[in-house]
């Protein structure tokens, strides 16, 4: 899962942008107005957390300008303690949510679990499929109630399927919510990502579409033409 963090103050944005990290997402960074404008309407997020007082363009012009543009991505709104009107205005502007400052990080984390799993259709923090369960609140992953061993990005790909379950997704669209904006992207490493996981969650649960890319279901729930490997 891929998010973007635009906050001004250097501080507070490497402090939750650690912290998103540590969680087990990709991030990406912005400082002001503009940037962030540009890197939401142009890259594909799973997520945003946007300060309200930014430097170039504040951050309800960002967020309105993003959804007259049709951009749909779940946006958490920071926002002052004593400021109910940005509240207001965020959510008008089309947010999903808001935590004032100061913030508990853990609080945070919460709420942008909780937009990316109301965006892809979950109610729960654990997903599962058949034996495999995801534990998005831990970032933890397991199959018949023991322990996956994985590496970050064989978390990320796992995450990413499992909150699209049933959907096939692409090799590119992978790459875009695996990598940050400076990785040196190359879709052919998602094969190995994907050979990877399949072996460590045993089972057909993975499949390669042909010619569209990967989806992950419980064996027998039907789908089109679609191989192993």
């Amino acid at each position: 899962m891929r998010i973007l963090v635009v906050e001004d103050d250097r501080d507070l944005n490497r402090q939750l942008s650690d912290a998103l990290v540590d969680a087990g997402y990709v991030v990406d960074q912005a400082y002001d107005g503009e940037e962030g404008h540009f890197l939401g309407d142009t890259e594909p997020y799973d997520a945003v957390v946007l300060d309200i007082g930014l430097p170039e363009m504040d951050g309800i012009s960002v967020l309105e300008r993003w959804r007259s543009g049709g951009r749909l991505m779940p946006v958490l709104i920071l926002t002052a303690r004593d400021r109910w009107s940005d509240k207001v205005a965020g959510i008008d502007a089309g947010a999903d949510d808001y935590v004032a400052k100061p913030y508990h990080l853990e609080e945070v984390l919460a709420r942008i679990r909780a937009l990316i799993r109301r965006a892809a259709g979950h109610a729960s923090s654990e997903l599962r499929c058949g034996p495999v369960l995801l534990d998005t609140k831990a970032s933890k992953a397991s199959v018949d109630g023991q322990p996956l061993k994985l590496t970050s990005h064989e978390y990320r790909l796992l995450s990413y399927l499992m909150h699209h379950m049933g959907e096939v997704v692409s090799r590119t669209e992978l790459v875009e919510h695996m990598y940050d904006q400076d990785f040196d992207r190359d879709s052919n490493t998602i094969e190995v990502f994907v050979g990877r996981l399949r072996k460590k969650i045993g089972g057909d649960y993975i499949e390669t579409v042909r010619g569209l890319g990967y989806r992950m279901q419980e064996p027998g729930n039907g789908g089109g033409a679609a191989e192993k490997g």
